[in-house]
């Protein structure tokens, strides 16, 4: 707890206004029950359509009030970690993102354990490795029941494919990139006969790796391991060396530009999650029937999907976890696909009719629930750790110096090293 709160020091004050804003407006925890209801705030973002099933929820459980707050993701994070180190302010329900889980695990005293409330009677719900993201490595502490995830698959423009002479048709495309090295041959092949990139930054072709690995950043004990461990340096030197070929764009991730390519075609192929789709619609509306979708070279790998969790503030961990066990439940994970796109994390729901039979006529009508189900069960388990978003974004910046600076990779990469240890030991 103690190193929690030094933590925690450091975005205090950046926070302390959207935290006292939140607080003033009565969304942290109930404190006591009104009308013979019992009240529950319940912290959301994004686009989840929670908002929906719990009107639901509280039609069929009249004896229970519950409050949404929408906020953007990173000030969920921040406002979260604010009321808690400050014992004060936080809600009976939050979001946590899987990225983040690790940090508020190293926090576990502020939060209920699932496992006390019947989480186990419901683990068989979930694909084992999502479930194993929840809890601590030995299992005995779970932090969140999940929502959804984003398994990874290649989304690729068929109008740059048939400029290139290649076939446009998932299951040949698939065939052509069985391999990362077959994958670099088809960006040479796209450029030479088009001039275009393969990818349009460097950024998701070095995730698109990294999230493959069976280690990432840290082992169990959050330990940095790059150095030791092969896979990351291996996804960086695979990106470096397309970005040194010229295959590479220089867009960054999130930018007007990178939104602007979508709908210009003007680079291969976009290596994402299924959450993708809605940013890929949304950046180029008129693009419908120019791009598809495969799976990814060597398989698929995990960005992104969230947990609930309950912190020790809420009065009503009973009812909180009866909510959160029906909110994600598979009935109700399969509506939170078919109306807001969010992409489940219990296999059950992959067999039934309604997600066998979803077409997305976007993509030429390929089954894209069924492309994405394979893919989120191939995926392999991987230990996140509590400070990856450290080591993310400086390796993310020594890509970006090499795309677009054409600075030299290996003296990036160690000078990476270097700002990431040296923030490690501030931790």
């Amino acid at each position: 707890m103690r190193r929690l709160k030094k933590w925690l020091g450091l975005g205090l004050s950046a926070t302390l206004l959207t935290f006292s804003l939140a607080a003033c407006n009565g969304d942290k925890s109930s404190t006591e029950s009104t009308n013979g209801k019992v009240n529950l705030n319940f912290w959301v973002f994004g686009s989840a359509g929670y908002d929906v099933l719990v009107e639901e929820y509280m039609k069929d459980n009249p004896d229970v009030n519950i409050k949404v707050n929408f906020t953007e993701m990173g000030d969920l994070h921040n406002n979260l970690f604010t009321s808690i180190a400050a014992g004060s302010g936080a809600p009976d329900l939050t979001m946590i993102e899987v990225s983040q889980v690790s940090k508020f695990l190293d926090a576990k005293d502020s939060f209920y354990n699932l496992y006390d409330y019947g989480a186990k009677d419901v683990q068989e719900n979930y694909l084992d490795w999502v479930w194993n993201n929840g809890q601590t490595p030995d299992g005995a502490f779970m932090l969140g029941l999940p929502t959804d995830i984003g398994p990874t698959t290649m989304y690729y423009r068929t109008d740059v494919f048939e400029e290139a002479g290649l076939p446009t048709d998932p299951e040949e495309v698939a065939a052509l990139t069985d391999t990362w090295e077959e994958y670099h041959q088809l960006a040479k092949t796209i450029k030479d006969k088009t001039g275009k990139n393969i990818v349009d930054g460097p950024e998701l072709l070095f995730n698109a790796l990294r999230d493959q690995s069976p280690e990432q950043y840290f082992n169990e004990k959050d330990e940095l391991i790059i150095e030791d461990s092969p896979y990351v340096k291996e996804a960086y030197d695979f990106t470096t060396k397309l970005i040194q070929e010229g295959l590479v764009g220089q867009n960054g991730l999130w930018s007007p530009e990178w939104g602007a390519a979508m709908a210009e075609g003007s680079y291969g192929t976009l290596l994402a999650p299924s959450w993708m789709v809605a940013n890929i619609k949304a950046n180029a509306p008129d693009a419908g029937g120019k791009w598809s979708v495969t799976t990814m070279p060597e398989g698929a790998g995990n960005w992104g999907g969230s947990f609930i969790a309950i912190p020790k503030e809420s009065k009503y961990p009973k009812e909180a976890y009866e909510f959160i066990e029906w909110l994600t439940s598979p009935e109700q994970q399969l509506k939170s696909f078919s109306n807001n796109g969010l992409f489940p994390s219990a296999p059950s729901v992959y067999t039934q009719d309604e997600f066998t039979g979803f077409t997305d006529d976007y993509f030429n009508d390929l089954p894209t629930a069924n492309i994405f189900a394979k893919a989120a069960e191939s995926v392999k388990p991987v230990y996140m750790g509590k400070h990856y978003p450290i080591v993310n974004a400086e390796l993310i910046t020594a890509l970006t110096n090499v795309a677009v600076n054409k600075a030299d990779p290996q003296k990036e990469w160690e000078e990476a090293i270097k700002r990431i240890e040296a923030q490690l030991k501030r931790q």
